[in-house]
């Protein structure tokens, strides 16, 4: 009984804490989409590191999303088009953080030599700068952003929704 009652919190409430459990379920998931394609773009692709990041962040941003609206944080209620277009400032903003954070760490780490007398390989390089910006960027961007702004409704959910109409035509009402 005591399981069911903390599985059935763990899904249900809104508290800070299974939201920031339930976050790290839906960030584990959207993240290993994103890693594992950032990975594959880097490794057999040989696209450049910050390219790699920036394709596997816009994959794993959809995922996350997606899950984020229902199972996250319980959004239901919330303007699709708002969320949709807080979601995407915040995940421009991640992208960015990503991928120029990755790009500056990858290229520090490569000037640190004495890391390869440690074993450590230069494709370690990118695996390391990768997974400890990711880390980063996660706990101190994406979540606080997303819990207080994308999936809450504020004041500036009237203007995204105009944005987004402005791109996205209206069905024409007959009377």
């Amino acid at each position: 009984m005591l399981k069911a009652g903390i599985f059935d919190k763990f899904l249900k409430s809104n508290g800070i804490v299974f939201t920031f459990l339930r976050s790290t379920v839906s960030s584990q998931i959207s993240s290993w989409t994103d890693m594992i394609l950032s990975f594959v773009f880097y490794a057999w692709v040989h696209l450049y590191p910050w390219l790699a990041t920036a394709l596997g962040a816009f994959f794993g941003g959809v995922v996350n999303c997606v899950i984020g609206y229902k199972f996250t944080f319980h959004a239901q209620g919330q303007n699709k088009r708002a969320v949709m277009f807080k979601f995407f400032l915040v995940w421009l903003g991640s992208l960015i953080l990503n991928s120029g954070g990755t790009e500056a760490l990858f290229h520090l780490l490569r000037r640190w030599h004495w890391l390869e007398t440690l074993g450590f390989k230069p494709d370690g390089y990118f695996a390391a700068a990768r997974l400890t910006v990711s880390l980063i960027v996660s706990l101190a961007w994406n979540f606080i952003l997303q819990r207080w702004f994308v999936f809450s409704p504020t004041r500036f959910d009237s203007t995204a929704i105009r944005i987004v109409d402005s791109f996205i035509p209206q069905k024409i009402h007959k009377p």
